[in-house]
Order: C-alpha cells, then sequence, then structure tokens
C-alpha cells in the first residue's frame, strides 16, 4: 500500500534550515573542513546550576507523572517573577502564561488558534521561516511587511498600505531580529501599539534573542510599552538565553485572550512538557544572581566575536551591518551574484556555511547571514579564507 501526504501537507514550505543542513553535511563527509556559520544552534554549554536542577529534578518521582495539561503554576510563577524583575511588566500566572514547548511551537500554533482560513497574517521580510510554516498550517492568507537596512530594519507602519492593515489580524515582528541583529526602540514599540489599535491588529513580538544585546545596550520587550497586553503577547524561550535549544522549553506572555486561546488548543495536543524541565527552568529564571552572570558571560562571548569577525573582514573592506543584538551578522553580497549564487560559492570555494538570506524572504536578496556559534578562532579563520576568494581581490 501507499499512502499520499494530505493536501494540509503538500501546501508547506519548503524547510529552509533543513536544506542548508543537508547541504552543509554532503560537503563534511566529502571530507572537507567546513567551517558552519550557517547555523542558529547555540554552542555554549547550559549553565551548571540550571544542569544540576535537571538532574535533581529527574530523581524525583512526582516529576515522572504527567504534568498539569497547561504546566506547572511554580514555572508560570517563575515566568511572571521573570518579567517583573527584568522589565518591570506584571503578568498574572494564571491568565497571562503559557508553557510552550520551544516558541516556535506558539508562533506556528497561533494562526490555528486565533484566525480562521482566508484571514490575514503580516509578516516581517526577511523573517524567520517557519513563520511560513504556521500560515501554511492555519490555512490563512499572509502579506509581508519590508524590513528595510535605511529603516535599522524596523517596521515602516506608515508604509503599510491602509488596505493591508484593515483586513490584517495579527502581525509578527522580531526583535532582537534574526536575521538582521536589529534591535527595537521604544519609539517603535509605541508607534506599533498605535498602529495595533487604529487597524485592530494583534501583535505577536518573537523575542527569542532577548537577552542578546551588544555595546551596552538591553533588549527592550515588546510588553513593557503602554498598551501594549491590550494588542498583544510575545513569545520567549530558553533556548538562546540559556543554551537551552534542546531542552525545548518557552512561553508566551500577555492579553489574556490570546493566551487562553493558545492554552486551549494546546490542551488537545499536548500534556505540557516534562515536569522536570519545568523545575529546571524555574531554577533558571529565579536563581537571579546565577541569571544575571551567565546572561552576562553569554554578552561577553557574543560581543568579542561580533568584533572579531567584524574586524576580520573589515580587513579586506567587507562592511556588514553591524548588529545590535541577536547572534547574527548580515553581510551584503557582492555585485553579480543573487545570495544563494554567493552562499553556494562560498561553501564549495571556501569550505564555509553560511546562511542565504533570501530563505528568510525576498528582501533578504543581496545578503547572507553569519551565525557567531562558533569560536573566535574559527570565525576568524572564516573571513581569512573569504578574503582570499577572487571576488575580494579584485
Amino acid at each position: 500500500m501507499q499512502f499520499e501526504k494530505s493536501d494540509l501537507l503538500k501546501t508547506l514550505p519548503k524547510q529552509f534550515f533543513a536544506s542548508l543542513v543537508a547541504k552543509v553535511n554532503a560537503k563534511i563527509a566529502a571530507g572537507a573542513d567546513v567551517i558552519n556559520l550557517g547555523q542558529g544552534n547555540p554552542d555554549l554549554p547550559t549553565p551548571d546550576y540550571i544542569v544540576k536542577a535537571m538532574q535533581t529534578a529527574t530523581a524525583k518521582a512526582a516529576d515522572h507523572k504527567y504534568s498539569l495539561f497547561r504546566g506547572e503554576l511554580r514555572f508560570k510563577e517563575a515566568i511572571a517573577q521573570f518579567y517583573l524583575t527584568e522589565y518591570g511588566v506584571t503578568i498574572d500566572p494564571k491568565t497571562e502564561v503559557a508553557i510552550l514547548a520551544g516558541s516556535k511551537i506558539g508562533l506556528v500554533e497561533l494562526p490555528w488558534a486565533l484566525m480562521n482560513p482566508g484571514d490575514t497574517l503580516l509578516l516581517p521580510d526577511p523573517g524567520y521561516p517557519d513563520y511560513l510554516s504556521g500560515a501554511a498550517l492555519g490555512r490563512v492568507n499572509y502579506e509581508t511587511v519590508p524590513l528595510k537596512r535605511e529603516n535599522d530594519f524596523l517596521i515602516d507602519y506608515s508604509a503599510i498600505p491602509g488596505s493591508t492593515a484593515k483586513k490584517a489580524k495579527f502581525l509578527y515582528m522580531n526583535y532582537p531580529n534574526n536575521p538582521t541583529g536589529a534591535v527595537a526602540t521604544t519609539e517603535f514599540y509605541e508607534q506599533t501599539v498605535a498602529f495595533a489599535k487604529h487597524h485592530s491588529v494583534g501583535i505577536v513580538s518573537d523575542f527569542a534573542y532577548g537577552a542578546i544585546g551588544f555595546d551596552g545596550h538591553k533588549p527592550l520587550s515588546f510588553l513593557q510599552t503602554p498598551g501594549a497586553k491590550d494588542v498583544g503577547i510575545e513569545t520567549y524561550t530558553l533556548s538562546k538565553t540559556f543554551n537551552m535549544a534542546g531542552w525545548r522549553v518557552g512561553f508566551a506572555v500577555g492579553n489574556a485572550d490570546m493566551i487562553e486561546a493558545i492554552n486551549l488548543i494546546q490542551d488537545h495536543l499536548f500534556v505540557s512538557i516534562f515536569p522536570a524541565i519545568q523545575d529546571a527552568a524555574v531554577e533558571a529564571l529565579s536563581n537571579t544572581q546565577a541569571r544575571h552572570n551567565a546572561v552576562k558571560s553569554l554578552q561577553q562571548t557574543y560581543e568579542s566575536r561580533r568584533n572579531a569577525f567584524v574586524s576580520a573582514v573589515r580587513e579586506f573592506n567587507w562592511e556588514p551591518y553591524l548588529p545590535k543584538g541577536a547572534f547574527y551578522v548580515l553581510m551584503p553580497v557582492p555585485k553579480g551574484y543573487t545570495s544563494a549564487e554567493f552562499a553556494d560559492l562560498l561553501l564549495t570555494e571556501a569550505n564555509v556555511a553560511v546562511a542565504d538570506a533570501s530563505g528568510f524572504g525576498d528582501k533578504g536578496e543581496g545578503y547572507i547571514r553569519v551565525g557567531l556559534t562558533i569560536d573566535e578562532k574559527r570565525l576568524v579563520e572564516a573571513a581569512k579564507r573569504i578574503g582570499q576568494l577572487a571576488v575580494f581581490k579584485a
């Protein structure tokens, strides 16, 4: 017997990151020493205090039972306290928190929970490719909002046509931004709330890189903006802040109606996440001194890596968009190449893997994304290999 995929699965976009990994692995299998700058997978270990908390929790018999469907209250209370301490934002742990097995789940399932087929979702371009997966699975329409370098990759609300804003139901945004490294300002978030209220558009702030800011800049939470909880939510993941990508733990906070919808759909999809992971996450967020030390070390590491790579590429006059957050550097593609062609050239001739930024949307064309999830020595070596290519010798 043969079984055909459903019509729904056939509508899904090509998984961009899976294709990138396959290319890199093929090159490595052929014996090449590939420096992989294409990934967004943290290379640093989870802080020891969190690992120890997890080891303790896994020995508790109670943690081997089913979690509560909507997650443990102790974890929700830790999240609320974290937002109060870190951002001055008051969160009701019982009605304004949804536990997620990684923030990707919340971003992908939200159209199922809060939209109907044919509704319109506004997505940033360039933006995280899996936003498109959510639109496809929810069978909703989407329109893209361009992020332009001349506007520091912030959404220009005045450029969104009135007809588009009128039919939109939700808008996704992501700062610090993947793939650009741009960060939001207080004024921008105030404009976002005003836009949302004027057009009755719900806001979804993807705050995955919320802990990573450079040059003394602490990224702002959207929920710090007056009126933000009236119009939207924010998703957060422990993957980047605590190098816990494989643990699959995150959350959404904010507007109670939106949170209830996410919780309800998850009642039918999951039984929350392993309680021991929730206990470790409580320790991650609640041990204030250890958390601050871990985040400070993380920021210093990525900033040092950014500076080392940027200095190395500037030696052959390749000028980046200097990121203020996240752990990526957006680099312009030399004239005569598309983003995909140049990414292939780097892999083929320099054994350096990067992400073709057009994979993040049409407005990513003309750029590649370099990940800082590798040590400084290899970052500098990658820059030197690239600098030896003929395109930079002309």
